[in-house]
């Protein structure tokens, strides 16, 4: 029996116009995915998933099943079981065991969908679990990779190294294609206020694509987050949370110019702003989900509180260490 646990992660900077090339800065947080596995001799495949947003739900089935047999819905198996999936399928490849079965039990207390890099950090902590039970102990950059490429096929192409890698170094960091590096950051008042929903990733990156393709001024928005991206590189190194904050003001309309902010994330946007925050923005994908402020007093906490559409609001500590082996 081994077990890891992997942190979510907010964005500074940079969602979206990372899909292009363009420099992101997203930072690792106290919340964390825990996932325990146990190798099987049988080479089936049994996953039991707790708070992951969902009802909680065990499947079991093996490689030429047609299918998992349970009582939830086709389609919330393969949102849960797909990530999974791949992650076993990576484990299986770098370990060259490819019969090898698995329990896989998770838990959570990072929401699902809503850009906080929930299914990021599920697949690094799953990846590292599994491959440890199987006697195999990944470096940081091959455990990356690998769940990277997960990622990249659950999602058909449209993910980045960001999430993957964040979750897995710890820390703020800095992803720019396939160039990865910590930053060096300060301790940042961090502020997350969630609405209790979740964006349809695949469709928010679909969508901004094909915007950029449509319009050329689409496409030089784009290329204006990554501009912004540098530019709060300095401030992080500066500690310069006012200037942080500002950016992220100015990050937060370019990615509601995309499309992909929504009523609900500009409420407490913007309630957060008013408050006295230095700043504050969408995280992730955006349509739903999650904001994120700078304020290290109260305020925005108390203002999120109270504004309508936000379903909780709680501080978030940097998480200076990534991926954890619990035994």
């Amino acid at each position: 029996m081994t077990r890891s646990s992997a942190p979510g992660k907010v964005y500074l900077f940079g969602e979206h116009a990372v899909v292009y090339g363009e420099p992101a800065v997203p930072c690792a947080i106290e919340r964390r995915a825990r996932v325990r596995v146990d190798q099987r001799s049988d080479g089936r495949l049994r996953v039991h998933a707790e708070d992951l947003t969902l009802d909680g739900f065990t499947v079991e089935y093996g490689r030429r099943d047609d299918g998992p047999d349970v009582n939830v819905s086709e389609s919330l198996v393969a949102a849960a079981m797909g990530y999974v999936d791949g992650a076993i399928e990576q484990v299986r490849a770098v370990t060259g065991e490819p019969d090898v079965g698995f329990d896989v039990t998770i838990e959570s207390d990072i929401p699902l969908g809503a850009g906080l890099g929930s299914s990021a950090a599920v697949v690094v902590a799953a990846i590292d679990a599994a491959t440890r039970e199987l006697g195999v102990t990944l470096e940081t950059a091959e455990l990356a990779d690998r769940a990277f490429r997960t990622e990249y096929e659950v999602q058909e192409g449209q993910a980045s190294r960001a999430d993957t890698f964040c979750v897995t170094a710890g820390g703020a960091v800095r992803v720019e294609g396939e160039a990865c590096r910590r930053l060096e950051a300060p301790d940042l008042p961090l502020v997350i206020g969630f609405d209790g929903g979740a964006g349809e990733t695949g469709q928010l990156v679909a969508g901004v694509r094909a915007l950029r393709e449509e319009y050329g001024f689409a496409a030089d928005t784009v290329e204006a987050i990554g501009d912004v991206v540098r530019e709060g590189e300095s401030a992080l190194a500066d500690g310069d949370l006012e200037e942080l904050g500002r950016l992220m003001n100015f990050n937060h309309g370019l990615l509601s110019a995309l499309g992909v902010s929504a009523r609900s994330l500009d409420d407490m946007v913007w309630a957060a702003r008013d408050a006295g925050a230095y700043g504050a923005k969408l995280t992730g994908a955006g349509g739903g989900g999650c904001i994120v402020a700078l304020d290290p007093t109260e305020a925005t906490e108390t203002a999120l509180k109270y504004t309508p559409g936000c379903e909780e609001t709680f501080r978030a500590a940097l998480a200076d260490e990534g991926v954890k082996r619990l035994e």
